[in-house]
């Protein structure tokens, strides 16, 4: 990650997405969007609950607003199963209606595929996220930087417990040969995750998981 981008904090300006290339729609940066209201939709090709929950609904998002000022983005990532969250099969996606891996499982389940395909096609810009190789000798500061950032209670829990958790998190960072900048910069816990940007630039929510009051955040922003 580029240390000289301060990481995302909610009340201020939003920092830019790390982006390794635009797959679909004109390249796009957060600072040409300025007097918009931006929806930055994060989610992983082999994340079934993205395709269930969060893509058909941002979709439906952007055809409703796209006109009162809403724009939204797409930035798939990848912080697990590099193998598949990779930049050829977001562009099978997003070209065939393609999915993989536990997408496609989980979806084939609930009968949800057409012919073997997603019926549901984007028709905003979508991203993949820039990913870096992990520096190894780097593990101890990665450690200590997430302890400090996600573990508020850290320095309460028993000496043990905080021994434990820093040797299962070093073992964590050392199997993964990546890091993926934007979702680090903006310290997502997993996909799918929500960002929202006022009119100003400024992020106003950070969300994981279910966003029960996502429209009508938006709607009080536009």
């Amino acid at each position: 990650m580029d240390t000289a981008i301060n990481e995302a904090r909610i009340g201020l300006t939003a920092p830019p997405l790390a982006v390794d290339a635009w797959l679909q729609g004109d390249p796009t940066s957060l600072g040409d969007l300025a007097g918009r209201v931006v929806l930055v939709a994060v989610f992983q090709v082999n994340c079934p609950g993205c395709f269930l929950h969060c893509l058909p609904r941002v979709e439906g998002l952007h055809r409703r607003y796209r006109e009162q000022g809403l724009t939204v983005l797409g930035l798939a990532t990848a912080f697990e199963d590099f193998d598949k969250n990779t930049v050829a099969n977001l562009r099978l996606l997003l070209e065939e209606g393609r999915v993989i891996g536990e997408t496609e499982k989980l979806l084939s389940q609930y009968g949800l595929l057409e012919r073997g395909t997603w019926p549901y096609r984007l028709s905003f810009p979508v991203a993949m996220d820039h990913l870096t190789p992990r520096e190894t000798d780097g593990t101890a500061a990665e450690v200590e930087r997430f302890i400090e950032q996600r573990i508020d209670d850290f320095q309460a829990r028993a000496p043990a417990e905080q021994h434990a958790l820093r040797t299962h998190l070093r073992d964590y960072f050392s199997r993964q040969p990546f890091r993926p900048e934007s979702f680090e910069r903006y310290q997502l816990q997993g996909t799918p995750s929500y960002l929202l940007i006022d009119r100003n630039g400024h992020l106003v929510a950070s969300r994981f998981g279910a966003y029960e009051t996502l429209e009508a955040d938006l709607i009080a922003l536009l």
